[in-house]
């Protein structure tokens, strides 16, 4: 199942081969298609998966370079359900919202955004380093076509800058893999190994000043995609050229791999490593969240405003991962969800603007409420999300973080939390006095006058957003339970470090 998932979007690429360019509305509906089709049969995966089993469900595992033990080695758990289906969730949405953008090179587009899903899929899924490795370095490259083809003005600056420091920090991951099969091998018995599972067993008994650089080379790469200060000067422009699909799913989903690598590597790999680092990453945290938010408020393009919201929000999922409570973790796990459903309907929705007005600058709007009704209530209720009302999703996620971090052992302090509750107050000012300009006050601006309300197309495309962020918000148990035995697993490993119990991460396979 998992295999037919990670390679379902590879279907449509090859239908593409065969179809003429001069097809758009065929090109168009073999790219959404195909997405439906890969969300289809991830909600089947979702269906039969077992959320109170700890270990690896759907193993798909075959031998592939046997003479270093790399293995074609996937799997999904806790950690992984809900970032496959957010990836599988906003990929087609993503394409239907290109469907009138985007009108130059689309059969390459589409067959990009179709790479780009099994790039991510294939990170999510990884069981094996060096598996994971090629997933990783794979996504690069259609991300960097999407903004380099179809990006603005700028893009292939944006482009080379995302490329390089997303390379930059990928090289040192690779170095640390490679260590840490080598030094499998040169245990009793052992052998070169990249096999995810049996790294979990070894690493943790790695000396602790290699485990630090270990740790360092792993979190560096990741910090870099989360994006966390002061490493995220690429994501502004990286946004901000993008075409709107590929803004929503570089928020939506490609920020997640940052987070998701810490949690699922830095963590269980090096727990006495993480733990010494701890305080220095929760304090990049906090800036990021304070630094994001006031840097959000003083710009007048609201497409950038929304990219530095991001900086602010993903210090809150780091500062929940390192709280390593069961509070501050869960509330990580659905923090990356609701930032992915929140932050890629505000793309949605500058994109459908931009479309009409091209231009994405604040002080040119002015009065659209009354122009436009239905996208002003749709983006009312995604600006709420994004602020954390309670009774939508965002307040669930900051909610479980601020309360692990005010518990944490490992913090050792509630200031963390309370700078990191600034952050909630900073999101309401400039959300809300953004969307005081956009949509308040008098029509004067001639060219918005004659602006029309949101299309069929546009409202199928945020009504199931919408649907979840009040679910996730009115109800989230729904989606707690999935991560929540695997999200205890990783804590005990963290509490068992921090008692000088050697730490081994059970994550066995179903």
């Amino acid at each position: 199942m998992l295999s037919l998932l990670l390679f379902s979007p590879v279907i449509g690429i090859a239908l593409l081969f065969f179809v003429n360019k001069e097809k758009a509305a065929l090109i168009k509906s073999i790219g959404v298609g195909t997405a439906v089709l890969s969300f289809l049969i991830s909600g089947v995966i979702y269906f039969f998966f077992s959320p109170g089993y700890t270990g690896l469900q759907f193993i798909e595992k075959q031998p592939w370079i046997e003479g270093l033990d790399i293995s074609y080695f996937i799997g999904v758990d806790g950690l992984s359900i809900l970032l496959v289906m957010l990836t599988t969730f906003l990929t087609p949405l993503a394409l239907i919202a290109s469907w009138e953008s985007i009108t130059v090179r689309l059969k390459e587009y589409v067959a990009m955004m179709l790479l780009l899903e099994v790039g991510m899929l294939g990170v999510f899924v990884s069981s094996d380093l060096f598996l994971f490795y090629i997933f990783w370095e794979a996504m690069l490259i259609p991300m960097y076509f999407i903004i380099g083809i179809w990006g603005g003005k700028d893009r292939i600056y944006a482009a080379v800058k995302f490329f390089l420091y997303t390379m930059a920090g990928s090289l040192l991951m690779l170095i640390a893999i490679l260590w840490l099969a080598n030094y499998a091998s040169t245990l009793p018995g052992g052998r070169f190994t990249t096999n995810l599972l049996t790294l979990y067993t070894l690493a943790p008994s790695i000396p602790m000043d290699v485990q630090l650089w270990m740790f360092l080379a792993f979190a560096l790469s990741f910090a870099i995609k989360v994006p966390l200060f002061p490493l995220h000067t690429w994501l502004p422009d990286a946004h901000v050229q993008a075409p709107t699909a590929g803004s929503v799913i570089l928020a939506g989903v490609l920020l997640k791999m940052g987070t998701y690598g810490l949690v699922r590597f830095c963590l269980p790999l090096f727990p006495l490593a993480s733990i010494h680092f701890t305080p220095l990453m929760s304090t990049l945290a906090v800036i990021g969240i304070v630094y994001g938010a006031l840097v959000a408020m003083v710009q007048t393009d609201v497409k950038k405003l929304v990219a530095y919201s991001s900086v602010s929000h993903l210090g809150f999922v780091v500062l929940g991962i390192f709280s390593m409570t069961e509070e501050g973790m869960q509330g990580a796990m659905i923090q990356m969800i609701n930032h992915g459903l929140s932050t890629g309907a505000l793309f949605l929705l500058v994109g459908m603007i931009y479309d009409r007005r091209h231009t994405r600058e604040i002080s040119q709007f002015g009065g659209l409420a009354r122009q436009m009704p239905v996208f002003a209530t749709f983006f009312m209720i995604v600006t709420l999300s994004s602020i954390g009302l309670p009774s939508l999703n965002g307040f669930v996620g900051e909610f479980l973080i601020l309360i692990g971090s005010f518990k944490s052992l490992f913090l050792g302090s509630v200031v963390y939390t309370v700078i990191a509750a600034s952050g909630v107050i900073f999101s309401a000012v400039y959300m809300l006095w953004m969307y005081q300009r956009v949509f308040f006050g008098k029509l004067t601006n001639p060219a918005n006058q004659t602006l029309l309300d949101l299309t069929r197309r546009e409202v199928l495309v945020l009504v199931p957003i919408v649907v979840f962020i009040v679910w996730i918000g009115v109800y989230p148990r729904t989606f707690l339970t999935p991560s929540e035995t695997a999200s205890k697993q990783v804590v005990k490993v963290m509490e068992a470090a921090k008692v000088g119990v050697l730490p081994k991460a059970d994550f066995s396979i179903k």
